[in-house]
C-alpha cells in the first residue's frame, strides 16, 4: 500500500485560516478512500484546538529536537478522525499563541515543526514512500532530507511534493535561521537553492528541492510563471516548470449538500428548488431586507485587496443607486474595507446587507438563499466558494483567473451554455456591467437563469476526482 504523510501548518475542522485548512481536511480523506495509507502531521495549537476532539488525543511519543544549540521537547499526540490518522506536533513554547502564524519567530516556529516531522518519523515507525508539504510552513523539508538529514538511509528514498496554495506567502527569513534553527551551511544559499535577495526564503527551497511541484489549479500554474502574479519567484518556477502541475481543488460534497444541510431554513434539490426560494425570503428577512423579487448577490470572503473587495465596492456604489438588486455580505479584513461596507450598508439600507464578521451557519444561508455569488478576486489560486455556490444553485459571478477561470464555464447567449458570469479586464466598470448583465437575466430572462442554474448544480466537483489526479502524480514519482 502506498504510504503518504501530509504535512500542512493548518487542517479543518481543528484549525482553519483559509484554503488550505479545507485541502489539509478533504484532500486526505478522498485519497484514504482510494486506498492510500495517508496520515496527516500538524501543529498542536492548544489554544486553538477544539474542545470536542481533546478525549481522543492520545500520547503516541516524545522526544527533542536541537534547533540552532537547544535541545527542544517534541510530544507526538495522536487521532483518528473517520479513517485518517492525525500527529500532532507539540510544544508549547512555539505553538501555545493566540493564532497559527503571524509571529516575529514564525521562522523558528515553523523550521521547528518541519526538523521535528522529519525525526518523528524513525521515532513513530512511519517511514512514508511520499512526503507532501504544503506551502512556506513545510516547504523546506524537501531542503532539509536533502542537505542535514540526507545521511540517515531510510530517508533517501522518501520523494516529496510540494503543493503551492498561494504564492504571495513564501517564508523569507534572515541567513541566521541557518546557524540558529537548522543548524545547516551554506551550500545551497544561492539562487538555485533557498537565497531570496539576501535572505532564506522557505517556499524558494521548496521549489527548487521537490520532486514534484503541485497548485491548487491549471490555470494557477501557468500564472504563477509570469511576472504578474509570480511574485519574484516567476523565473524559478519557469526553470522547474518540468515538474508543475495543477489540480483544481474539490469540495465535500457530502458537507456541502442543499438537500441535508441542517443550517439552511429549507432544503431542496435541482429537480425541487421551492425550498431554495424559501431560503431567499428567510435571508432577506434575517439580514433586514425587502422580501422583494429581485437578484439577490451574496458575498463570503475575507475583506482584501486579493479578493477584489475594493472594487466590488466602487463597483456597487456606482450601481446601487439605479438597478434593482439587492446584495448581503458576510466578512472580515482589512479595516478601511469593512468602512467602505458599514458605509455601504447605512447609504443604501434596503438595498444592502453587510455583516462584519464571521459565521459558518449564515455562510452556508448565504450560499443557498443568494440568486447569485460575487468572486471579483485579483488573483484566486484556486477558490471553493464558487463551487459550493455552484453546488447550491446560485451562479457565481467571477473574475477570469486562477481556479475561478477553471471551475466557470461563462454564458454564452448564442448556445445557451455556461453555468455563471465572468469577467476579463480587472476594472470596477467591467465588474459593475457584469453584475448589472447578470441582475437583467434573472428579471428579463427567468428561463436561461433556470436552465444555467441546471448547469451549475450538474458540475461534479467531489474530491475524488482530484484524489485521483495527487494519486497519479505519487505513482509517477515511484515510478
Amino acid at each position: 500500500m502506498l504510504k503518504v504523510l501530509f504535512a500542512a501548518a493548518e487542517g479543518a475542522p481543528f484549525y482553519k485560516t483559509g484554503g488550505l485548512g479545507d485541502v489539509a481536511y478533504a484532500l486526505p480523506k478522498a485519497l484514504r478512500q482510494a486506498g492510500v495509507d495517508i496520515r496527516v502531521v500538524l501543529p498542536f495549537y492548544p489554544r486553538l484546538f477544539p474542545q470536542q476532539y481533546r478525549d481522543a488525543l492520545k500520547p503516541k511519543a516524545r522526544f527533542s529536537v536541537k534547533v540552532g544549540q537547544q535541545e527542544q521537547y517534541v510530544g507526538v499526540l495522536t487521532m483518528t478522525l473517520g479513517d485518517v490518522p492525525y500527529y500532532f506536533i507539540d510544544n508549547e513554547a512555539f505553538f501555545a499563541r493566540e493564532q497559527p502564524y503571524g509571529y516575529w519567530d514564525d521562522g523558528g516556529r515553523f523550521g521547528f515543526f518541519q526538523m521535528a516531522i522529519i525525526e518523528m518519523l524513525q521515532v513513530i515507525d512511519f517511514i512514508p514512500d511520499i512526503l507532501h508539504v504544503n506551502d512556506w510552513h513545510t516547504a523546506f523539508i524537501p531542503v532539509l532530507l536533502k542537505d542535514k538529514y540526507q545521511w540517515i538511509e531510510p530517508y533517501r528514498q522518501i520523494k516529496t511534493q510540494l503543493t503551492i496554495h498561494n504564492l504571495q506567502f513564501q517564508g523569507w527569513f534572515p541567513p541566521s535561521v541557518l546557524d540558529d534553527v537548522f543548524g545547516i551551511g551554506r551550500q545551497y544559499f544561492h539562487d538555485d537553492g533557498f537565497a531570496q535577495e539576501g535572505s532564506v526564503n522557505y517556499l524558494k527551497g521548496g521549489i527548487n528541492f521537490a520532486d514534484l511541484i503541485t497548485t491548487v489549479s491549471p490555470s494557477y500554474a501557468g500564472e504563477i510563471q509570469t511576472p504578474e502574479f509570480g511574485e519574484h519567484l516567476d523565473g524559478t518556477l519557469r526553470k522547474q516548470n518540468w515538474k508543475l502541475r495543477g489540480i483544481l481543488n474539490g469540495i465535500d460534497t457530502a458537507l456541502y449538500d442543499p438537500q441535508t444541510d441542517a443550517q439552511l431554513y429549507a432544503n431542496y434539490s435541482a429537480a425541487d428548488l421551492s425550498g431554495k426560494a424559501q431560503d431567499k425570503r428567510a435571508i432577506q428577512r434575517e439580514l433586514g431586507l425587502p422580501e422583494a423579487d429581485v437578484s439577490l448577490f451574496g458575498v463570503v470572503s475575507r475583506l482584501t485587496r486579493q479578493k477584489g473587495m475594493d472594487l466590488l465596492a466602487s463597483a456597487l456604489d456606482q450601481l446601487l443607486p439605479d438597478t434593482d438588486l439587492q446584495v448581503v455580505l458576510l466578512g472580515t479584513g482589512d479595516a478601511d474595507l469593512e468602512a467602505q461596507f458599514d458605509a455601504l450598508h447605512v447609504h443604501y439600507a434596503g438595498k444592502i446587507a453587510a455583516v462584519i464578521g464571521f459565521d459558518t451557519a449564515l455562510a452556508q444561508r448565504i450560499y443557498a438563499g443568494a440568486d447569485y455569488f460575487v468572486m471579483p478576486s485579483a488573483f484566486e489560486p484556486s477558490g471553493l466558494a464558487q463551487m459550493m455556490a455552484m453546488r447550491y444553485g446560485t451562479l457565481p459571478v467571477v473574475h477570469e483567473t486562477g481556479g475561478l477561470r477553471d471551475s466557470v464555464l461563462p454564458y454564452d447567449a448564442t448556445n445557451g451554455s455556461g453555468d455563471g458570469f465572468t469577467f476579463w479586464e480587472f476594472s470596477q466598470d467591467v465588474l459593475a456591467a457584469t453584475i448589472q448583465r447578470a441582475a437583467l437575466i434573472y428579471q428579463a430572462e427567468p428561463a436561461v437563469y433556470a436552465q444555467l442554474q441546471q448547469h451549475a448544480m450538474a458540475k461534479d466537483f467531489d474530491w475524488v476526482h482530484a484524489a485521483q489526479d495527487y494519486l497519479s502524480g505519487y505513482q509517477g514519482l515511484l515510478g
